[in-house]
């Protein structure tokens, strides 16, 4: 077996209350969780999810796809449009 070392660090105890929490359904321990989080930041070299600050929902995958497809739409001529009037608030 692998040689273990205590790691500490300060979280928010709500945060680690309902971490804690959610682990639990998935048969999880928060040191488990941490464990597995841990190792696959050692496999892959890299944060296993996206950070980013405040995402522009535009540019969403789920957007970028849909657009993808309008652009298809008119490019094949699938897409029509029609003029209508301006709706003002």
């Amino acid at each position: 077996m692998a040689q273990t070392t205590m790691v500490n660090f300060r979280i928010d105890v709500d945060t680690k209350k309902e971490v804690e929490a959610v682990c639990a359904e998935m048969g999880l321990t928060l040191t488990a969780a941490i464990s597995v989080f841990l190792s696959k930041v050692k496999k892959e070299r890299r944060i296993p999810f996206e950070i980013t600050a405040d995402p522009d929902p535009f540019y969403s995958e789920s957007n970028m796809r849909y657009l993808e497809r309008i652009i298809t739409d008119i490019q094949s001529g699938k897409a029509h449009f029609t003029e209508h009037d301006l709706i003002e608030d």
